[in-house]
C-alpha cells in the first residue's frame, strides 16, 4: 500500500503512539531508511517499508532495555502500542499530575483476568481496594469503571478534593449554566481592562516578524543543515522583538510587575493582568450556591492558573524563573510571549472538563469511592470513613478492605504539595509538605532513605488493621535503592511476586532505560 507523506506521518502517529511529522517522514527518505516512490510528480512511501522501519527500531529498544535492565522485563506491561488519548481517558486529564501511572497498568492488576505473566486474580467486583497514597486518584478511577469499591487516602487536600471530584456523580446542567455565567463575566472584565486589544496586537506583529524570520518547516530544516545556529540566532532575534514588544507595552500601559520577594506562589509567578483575572473568577466561583459545582469550578480554575504561570513552553513542568516578555523558544523554534489574560484557557479546560466528566459518566458503575484527607501512618480509616459515607463505611467493615494497589512516592524525586502551590494559596488550604514521606526537598541521601522506610513501613503496618486476613497488596516503584525487601520485612511481610515493566512515556526530559517494580506483599503466615 503506497501513502503519500502526510498519509505516512498520520499512520506512524498512530502506529507508534508518538507525533510523527511529515518532516519526519521526509528526513527518512532523505537519508535511505526507507524507499522513496515518485508517482506523478508526487512523492509516496511504501506501508510495508515503514512497518519494517519503526518495528525494527522497536524491537532494537527492547533488547537494548532487556540488556540494561535484565532478561525479567515485561516488555507487555509498557503498553506501548496504547494510544495518548487512551492514558489519559476521561477524567484521567481532568488536572495535571506529576508522578501518576498510567490506567491501563492499574486495570491490568485490578481486573480477574490471568495470563501467562500474572498468574493469579487479586481482586473482583464488589470487593473493596484501598489506596494508601491516592495522589489523583488513577486507582479509584480504575476501581470504579471495573466495579469495585475504593477508599484513597491522601496528606494534601487539594489532591483529595482533585480525586473527589473525579470520582462524584455531578449535576452536569447546574456545572454548565455555571460556567457559562462565569465565563460571560469573566469575558466582560476582561474586555473592560483593555488587555485583549493589547493581546491581540502584540499577536498581529509577533506573527508578522515570525513569518520573516521563522518560516514554518525552512528554520527546522536551516538549523537541522546546520546552516543556523539555533541558541546564536534565536537569542538574536529575541533581542530584535524586545523593541517592539516595549512599544506595545508603554502603547497599552500593561503592568509588568512580577512581585519576587512575596512569600506567595501566586504573586511571584503571575503577571498582574493574569492575577487579576484569576481573582475575580474567584470570587465569582465563591459565589456559587452547589459546593459540589464549587469544587469543580475550582479544579477548571487550578488547571487554568497553571497553564497561565509566567514561564516559558519549555520549562513549564519545572519553573526556572519568571518571564514578563517575548522570548525566543527552542521547543516551537520562533519568539513566543507569556500569557496576559486567562480567557481562551478557562473556555478550553470549562468545555474539555464538561466532556470528560460525561465520558466518565457513561461508564461508572454504581459503587463507592472516596478519598479521605489524612495521614496513611495514623489515620482510622473506618471512623474517617463513617463521617464522609455511612453506607460505605458500612459495607467496609463488613467486608474488611480485600487489599492495597498504590504507588508510593519514589525517594526524593516530588514535592507534592510544592507541585500545586498555586492552589494552596488560590484556596487557602492548609499545607502539611511537613509530612510528606520521600519529599524531593529532603533529598536521596541515607537519612532520607531511612526515613522514607520508616514512612512507608509505617503506612502498611497501620493499613493492615482494615485489611482482610489474607490480604494482597501491590505496590508500584522504581526500587533502585533495593529498599522495598526492608519495608517489607519492618511491616512484618513478605515479598510475594515482583512484577518488572519498561517505563517509556516519561515526562522527564531523560529518555534513558527506566523501569518499575509492581512488589506484590503478602502478610507473614
Amino acid at each position: 500500500m503506497l501513502l503519500t507523506i502526510r498519509e505516512a506521518s498520520e499512520w506512524a502517529t498512530d502506529y507508534i503512539n508518538k507525533d510523527v511529522t511529515p518532516s519526519n517522514i521526509a528526513y527518512l527518505i532523505q537519508y535511505g531508511r526507507i524507499k522513496k516512490i515518485q508517482q506523478n510528480g508526487t512523492t509516496l512511501v511504501h506501508k510495508a517499508d515503514l512497518i519494517e522501519y519503526y518495528e525494527s527500531i522497536l524491537n532494537k529498544r527492547r533488547i537494548d532495555w532487556k540488556k540494561r535492565l535484565g532478561d525479567d522485563l515485561n516488555w507487555s506491561l509498557s503498553f506501548e502500542h496504547v494510544k495518548e488519548a487512551e492514558t489519559t481517558k476521561h477524567v484521567h486529564r481532568l488536572h495535571p499530575y506529576k508522578g501518576k501511572f498510567i490506567p491501563q497498568l492499574v486495570e491490568y492488576f485490578l481486573d480477574d483476568h490471568t495470563d501467562n505473566f500474572k498468574k493469579e486474580a487479586y481482586f473482583g467486583k464488589g470487593e473493596i481496594i484501598l489506596d494508601p497514597f491516592c495522589g489523583s486518584g488513577t486507582a479509584l478511577i480504575q476501581a470504579n469503571e471495573l466495579g469495585i469499591h475504593a477508599i484513597g487516602v491522601d496528606i494534601s487536600t487539594f489532591n483529595a478534593m482533585m480525586t473527589n471530584v473525579k470520582v462524584d456523580k455531578h449535576d452536569l446542567v447546574n456545572l454548565y449554566t455555571e460556567i457559562g455565567n462565569i465565563t460571560r463575566s469573566l469575558n466582560h472584565y476582561v474586555y473592560k481592562s483593555g488587555v485583549n486589544e493589547f493581546d491581540a496586537k502584540l499577536i498581529k506583529e509577533l506573527n508578522k516578524f515570525n513569518d520573516i524570520y521563522f518560516p514554518p518547516h525552512e528554520f527546522k530544516r536551516q538549523v537541522r543543515l546546520g546552516n543556523i545556529d539555533q541558541k546564536e540566532y534565536g537569542n538574536q532575534k529575541e533581542k530584535d522583538f524586545l523593541i517592539t514588544y516595549q512599544n506595545i507595552v508603554n502603547l497599552y500601559n500593561i503592568d509588568l510587575n512580577i512581585q519576587a520577594g512575596s512569600d506567595k506562589f501566586i504573586d511571584k509567578w503571575y503577571l498582574p493582568s493574569i492575577r487579576s483575572e484569576i481573582f475575580y473568577a474567584l470570587d465569582l466561583i465563591e459565589k456559587v450556591e452547589n459546593t459540589d459545582t464549587k469544587k469543580i469550578l475550582k479544579i477548571i480554575l487550578s488547571r487554568t492558573a497553571r497553564t497561565c504561570r509566567a514561564t516559558t513552553h519549555a520549562d513549564l513542568a519545572t519553573l526556572k524563573f519568571p518571564v514578563t516578555t517575548t522570548y525566543y523558544c527552542s521547543k516551537h523554534g520562533k519568539v513566543c510571549k507569556p500569557l496576559f489574560s486567562i480567557i481562551n484557557w478557562w473556555k478550553h479546560y470549562s468545555k474539555d472538563t464538561v466532556k470528560r466528566l460525561a465520558e466518565f459518566d457513561k461508564l461508572r458503575t454504581n459503587t463507592h469511592q472516596l478519598c479521605l484527607i489524612g495521614d496513611s501512618r495514623t489515620i482510622d480509616i473506618f471512623n474517617e470513613l463513617a463521617k464522609e459515607n455511612k453506607v460505605f463505611s458500612e459495607l467496609a467493615k463488613s467486608k474488611k478492605i480485600r487489599g492495597i494497589f498504590s504507588s508510593p512516592p519514589y525517594v526524593g524525586l516530588i514535592d507534592y504539595h510544592e507541585q500545586h502551590a498555586y492552589a494552596y494559596d488560590l484556596f487557602n488550604f492548609e499545607r502539611k509538605d511537613e509530612l510528606e514521606i520521600g519529599p524531593l526537598s529532603k533529598g536521596q541521601g541515607k537519612e532520607a532513605r531511612d526515613s522514607y522506610i520508616q514512612g512507608i513501613s509505617d503506612v502498611l503496618i497501620n493499613c493492615k488493621k482494615f485489611l482482610a486476613d489474607n490480604y494482597d497488596i501491590l505496590l508500584v516503584a522504581n526500587d533502585k535503592f533495593n529498599i522495598y525487601p526492608i519495608i517489607a520485612e519492618k511491616s512484618g511481610m513478605i515479598i510475594n511476586n515482583r512484577y518488572k515493566r519498561p517505563v517509556l512515556n516519561r515526562t522527564e526530559k531523560d529518555k534513558g532505560a527506566y523501569s518499575e517494580t509492581i512488589f506484590h506483599l503478602k502478610g507473614k503466615v
